[in-house]
């Protein structure tokens, strides 16, 4: 569960990126009360940490992934 959480954090990250990228429009910030806002500032965390445990993930086995067969 902590996995689909923090993938999800990863891709409204990821979206909020590409929106600055294109254009110019942070997407967090213009919810929550701008950049400096507690709020956004909440968001910009969890999403960072989501990011690093996402790291995790490239690490790990397939345990969880089923077995195919040949």
């Amino acid at each position: 569960m902590i996995d689909k959480i923090a993938l999800a954090l990863v891709i409204i990250g990821a979206v909020n990126w590409g929106l600055i990228g294109i254009f110019q429009f942070d997407l967090v910030a213009w919810l929550f009360g701008g950049q400096a806002a507690i709020l956004s500032r909440v968001i910009y965390t969890l999403v960072a940490l989501a990011g690093i445990w996402c790291i995790s993930l490239l690490f790990r086995e397939d345990a969880q992934r089923p077995a195919t067969r040949h």
